[in-house]
């Protein structure tokens, strides 16, 4: 059967515990909510990062106080940060890669959004894309609209990415591209002449995730995507009640399609990274001692 790597995206920028009291917000729960989601069968973790009062954060310390606990405690998982811009400052959104996680989102064009323009302007990309090879991490881009496969086609031909990225279609954001099925298909047919080495997975948001999960899957996405930061619900009346709960959802939708969920070292070669897992990223010292004190020591994290 053909393994399928399965990425949680366990936080995001805008849900809040008011919504949902499983999204994950401190460090220690980033963590704790990561190893849940490994052990239910998770490859891949996407992580934002936030302030203690929720806020969208960039704070690199975070970022890689996150990043420890999942070396220390999902051992080969894929760590993958966000530079995305809801709520951030632009120059500090790439500010974390210093840390060189295993690979980092990269938005190659603004967008509509449901109450703002989500900005990507040609210099900041250039900057982010500059930062992730710089610091040899791997992109994936994020597909908000047809163009953007455009603007990382740019890229590629100036250097800055290589021909073998791992492209996310993101359909059902109000504002930006619905989730209709045939415009999956127009997206797969436009990037497999731009990027015919590209590996390529789709994420439905809110109601949406499970059913554009199975467009991808029957499609032969490499990868799925699930988490609280896309949907913290499984249906009108029911909130999932963590993380591991919905990637154990993903992993039976990917068992339906006769496929199964990859380990650590087959998503590692499917998306084209070491084998191994990360050593730790330099400053890991002043990283712990930076969050040391009350809820915020990571050794007291039982994940």
């Amino acid at each position: 059967m053909k393994p399928v790597v399965v990425a949680v995206a366990i936080t995001g920028s805008v849900p809040r515990k008011a919504d949902n009291p499983a999204v994950p917000i401190t460090v220690a729960e980033q963590i704790e909510s990561t190893h849940e989601a490994y052990e239910a069968g998770a490859t891949l973790v996407h992580i934002h990062v936030r302030e203690d009062d929720e806020t969208p954060s960039s704070d690199p310390y975070r970022f890689a106080a996150v990043q420890d606990g999942v070396l220390r405690h999902c051992p080969g998982m894929i760590i993958q940060f966000s530079t995305g811009g809801r709520g951030r400052d632009p120059a500090m959104r790439g500010s974390a890669l210093v840390h060189a996680p295993d690979m980092a989102s990269l938005s190659t064009g603004s967008v509509n959004f449901p109450t703002i323009v989500y900005e990507n302007h040609v210099g900041l990309v250039d900057q982010l894309a500059s930062s992730m090879k710089a610091f040899g991490v791997k992109p994936e881009i994020e597909i908000f609209d047809l163009s953007h496969l455009h603007g990382a086609r740019r890229l590629a031909d100036a250097g800055l990415i290589d021909d073998r990225p791992h492209l996310q279609f993101v359909m059902g954001i109000r504002n930006a591209m619905p989730a209709i099925e045939r415009l999956l298909d127009l997206l797969i047919d436009e990037a497999e002449p731009l990027f015919p080495m590209a590996t390529w997975t789709a994420a439905g948001i809110g109601r949406h995730q499970s059913e554009v999960m199975d467009w991808a899957l029957s499609r032969g996405a490499d990868a799925v995507r699930t988490g609280l930061e896309d949907n913290i619900r499984i249906s009108k009346t029911e909130r999932a009640r963590s993380n591991a709960h919905l990637v154990s959802l993903a992993c039976e939708a990917i068992d339906r399609h006769g496929l199964r969920p990859a380990t650590t070292d087959e998503a590692r070669d499917i998306l084209g990274l070491p084998d191994r897992a990360k050593s730790r990223p330099k400053g890991h010292d002043r990283v712990r001692s930076r969050w040391t004190g009350g809820q915020r020591h990571l050794e007291e994290s039982r994940c």
